[in-house]
């Protein structure tokens, strides 16, 4: 009898068919392996990727980097003793910045805590995604594959969730705690407003799933049909991120036309609008619509306007969480870019925003998606004093917010109260943070890592455990090159944190600028 040697069946050698239905099968280990992670069992261990598949703002190796390093907030998770953990980055984290963050560690040895931690890097600073380098490297793949102590007691934690990420998990044979791939249209700006409406939340007048400038032009016109007194739109690509995909729409005027001249009216703005990145044209940005898609809505105006949000999460039994409430720091041309954040949002109308975001989560946890996501709002203050709330945006994915409440509820052990709009730790003290991944100014290129480690020594910049307040830095590593870095500031009242936050950005720009004072010229 002969036989024949079959060949082993490979990931690229499947469909995304048959990938999907491996990837369920892989997934209903996710609820048994997340239990087994409260427990605190040995051989529990956490692979995280942090890969910016969707919408990544980085303009260079160094801010690759620093993006792939804001998620290094989850190195507090070795504050559990038995937890093994693997974290993976496109280029060498600097030993100082690993060293910074297992300072922090309460209660932890940080030599323990190093000694569980395993740092790869794929050596590849180029501008793909982090998911598709590993994939593309089978040695990187087997360095992973090898740091596991367990398969049936590990997952993988993504920043972002797409096919590449599903097939990382595969590769490795370890669930994901994260958004089902397949789900990612509910997080586009035409599948969220179609999500609020379906749910009865409350959203801006406007029209989605557009794909020519023709398409604009006709939007524009059944809105001003509806409501002829807009005099702002906003111009939304379906996947632009931080206000990097918007577009201001000037209005003034037009509603009161009819007929070709409106239509000309209506054209013209467009192809005036205000982008909110500079480097982009009006052009360019209803070219995009042809592959990228889009919508266009009513600006929201009124006596007083903020703009805060609400994060989730559902657990993989199907438990949903509120976790926080933030009121987000915007900037930008028009008011758009996301900045930071202030946590928590006012108790003013914290609540009247957490009751819709729990409606839409609802429904999200009714469509399969698991993990966590956040809810952006406009929140309009009327002459008599009363808040009304407006569903934005569903980011279906971690965000802006997320590393710096992390940072806070890992250094703390506390949680978010949705009843009182607040923070309290274990004993019951308030807490309240300010944060934002822009701290950025040419003047700040002439610090290093060690610099800015001294400064925060001399200057006492850092996270005092025993009073549970300070300053914990984020995306150190693009301070020399791109002047740039993130701080979160931790303090008892909202004005300490902010304190705090002022405080920190002004020293560091002070020691910046000595620096460079003292700077020697060359002969």
């Amino acid at each position: 009898m002969t036989l024949t040697a079959t060949a082993p069946v490979t990931l690229s050698s499947l469909t995304d068919a048959e990938r999907d239905e491996r990837f369920d099968r892989l997934q209903e280990r996710m609820p048994p392996v997340w239990a087994s992670m409260q427990q605190n069992l040995e051989d529990e261990s956490v692979v995280v990727v942090p890969s910016l598949t969707v919408g990544s703002r980085a303009t260079s190796a160094a801010m690759v980097q620093a993006y792939e390093e804001r998620f290094l907030f989850l190195l507090l998770l070795l504050r559990q003793p038995m937890l093994r953990m693997t974290y993976v980055t496109s280029q060498p984290i600097d030993p100082r910045i690993i060293e910074y963050y297992l300072a922090l560690l309460p209660g932890v040895i940080p030599s323990h805590a190093l000694a569980r931690l395993t740092l790869i890097s794929v050596g590849d600073g180029t501008h793909r995604t982090l998911s598709e380098k590993i994939l593309e490297r089978p040695h990187v793949l087997a360095r992973i594959a090898r740091s596991i102590p367990d398969r049936e007691r590990c997952h993988l934690i993504p920043y972002n969730t797409t096919p590449s990420e599903r097939d990382l998990a595969l590769e490795l044979g370890i669930p994901m705690f994260g958004a089902d791939h397949r789900l990612a249209a509910l997080g586009t700006k035409t599948g969220c407003r179609r999500l609020f409406r379906d749910v009865g939340v409350q959203h801006p007048l406007g029209i989605e799933d557009l794909r020519s400038r023709d398409d604009a032009v006709r939007a524009i016109e059944t809105v001003l049909d509806q409501k002829p007194g807009v005099q702002q739109m906003i111009f939304k690509l379906d996947e632009g991120v931080s206000g990097s995909g918007n577009a201001l729409v000037d209005l003034a005027g037009v509603g009161a036309l009819s007929g070709e001249a409106r239509r000309a009216a209506i054209a013209d703005r467009l192809d005036r609008m205000q982008p909110e990145v500079e480097a982009l044209s009006p052009a360019d940005m209803l070219e995009a619509l042809a592959t990228r898609h889009g919508i266009i809505e009513e600006r929201i105006v009124g006596e007083e306007i903020l703009s805060p949000s609400v994060q989730l999460r559902v657990l993989p039994d199907r438990t949903i969480e509120l976790l926080s409430t933030h009121d987000q720091l915007l900037g930008g041309r028009s008011g758009q870019s996301y900045l930071g954040c202030v946590f928590p949002a006012d108790p003013a109308y914290s609540r009247l925003i957490s009751e819709p975001a729990l409606a839409v989560a609802r429904r999200l946890a009714d469509l399969g998606v698991r993990g966590r996501f956040a809810l952006d709002f406009v929140v309009v203050r009327d002459a008599a004093g009363q808040w009304s709330p407006w569903a934005i945006e569903l980011n279906l994915r971690k965000g802006g917010t997320t590393h710096p409440f992390l940072t806070l509820q890992f250094l703390t052990g506390g949680r978010y109260d949705g009843e009182e709009g607040a923070f309290l730790t274990p004993e019951g003290a308030r807490k309240h943070l300010v944060a934002t991944d822009h701290l950025e100014d040419d003047d700040l290129r002439a610090l290093s890592v060690g610099d800015l480690f001294d400064a925060v020594a001399r200057h006492d910049l850092h996270f005092d455990r025993s009073r549970q307040e300070g300053i914990v830095f984020h995306m150190i590593s693009s301070i020399t090159e791109r002047g740039r870095i993130g701080m979160t500031a931790v303090g008892d009242t909202p004005e300490r944190a902010m304190e705090l936050y002022e405080r920190g950005g002004r020293i560091l720009l002070e020691e910046a600028r000595r620096a460079r004072a003292e700077q020697p010229l060359p002969d």
